[in-house]
């Protein structure tokens, strides 16, 4: 049997969903319609002044069908895989420094993480011209010309360096504070039993902060599959490698907003999202075999 509310219950549920409302409207408005309309998009034709007639699967018969929307998706899946085990193990060790007992800590801190809060096309200035294959200081540091951002074999590996240093530095600020909350007593008694530090950090730090390690891995590759304006910034659009290194979200940014085809771009949105949720439920799954939730 259901108790019947009082008018001072009802009164309070009332102002609970006047509090939450501005949220859920704001997630309809700015989340959910525009990925219902994507969809519906990618099911379309467009037209010009922005009508569209419905074409069922044509557009994605098109898009597995070209041999650029492949390529486009190999350069993904390879910068995220440049990117994310690297990335993630110079911010573990990056954080495991930061946690030490060092001077100047807190500074170390700042200068770490002074990239996530520079403009990302300051950043893409700079390493265009340290990456320049005529005069950048990285050809002069290494004494020998090599076209980084003009050669495909080395582009995209050009690009992905800029990503892991400008990302290493937020991912190290967050397996930092996983690090801060593991108990002195553990290795307190590591050391009593003999542990070495490497022993200590395999056994005690690596499934202390898998918890928080699987946060950051999940955040980055979801950056890393998403990534557009890095490429877009490094890579001029008259720069005869850009076909050969482009991703899914630059292939969708120049359908949608250069060529206009919007039905198609739409149908490389939905590819990547779902490329994206597949990634991240084989992570989720993964996780119950090496991620410790019993602290």
């Amino acid at each position: 049997m259901f108790r019947k509310q009082s008018l001072a219950e009802k009164r309070e549920q009332r102002w609970a969903y006047i509090m939450i409302a501005p949220t859920i409207i704001g997630l309809l408005i700015l989340n959910y319609y525009p990925l219902v309309d994507t969809i519906r998009l990618s099911f379309s034709k467009t037209q010009t002044f922005g009508k569209s007639t419905f074409c069922g699967l044509q557009n994605y018969i098109d898009m597995f069908s070209t041999p650029e929307f492949w390529k486009a998706t190999w350069n993904t899946i390879w910068f995220c895989v440049l990117t994310v085990p690297v990335g993630i193990a110079i911010a573990l060790l990056v954080a495991l420094l930061l946690n030490a007992k060092v001077k100047f800590k807190s500074g170390f801190r700042a200068i770490y993480f002074l990239p996530m809060v520079v403009a990302p096309a300051a950043i893409a200035m700079v390493w265009r011209w340290m990456f320049n294959g005529q005069y950048g200081i990285i050809n002069t540091i290494l004494g020998r010309q090599v076209n980084w951002l003009t050669d495909p074999s080395t582009a995209l590996l050009a690009c992905a360096v800029v990503a892991i240093w400008s990302a290493v530095g937020y991912d190290a600020v967050l397996l930092l504070s996983g690090l801060q909350n593991i108990s002195k007593s553990y290795y307190e008694a590591a050391d009593i039993d003999g542990a070495s530090k490497v022993r200590q950090f395999f056994a005690i730090t690596l499934p202390m902060i898998s918890p928080t390690l699987f946060v950051t891995l999940i955040m980055r590759m979801m950056a890393s599959l998403k990534v557009y304006d890095l490429i877009y910034m490094m890579i001029d659009t008259t720069n005869p490698v850009l076909p050969k290194v482009q991703s899914l979200m630059y292939l969708f940014y120049r359908e949608a907003f250069v060529a206009g085809n919007k039905g198609y771009a739409a149908a490389i949105c939905i590819w990547t999202i779902l490329l994206i949720g597949i990634v991240t439920i084989v992570q989720f799954i993964g996780q119950k075999k090496w991620v410790n939730y019993d602290v």
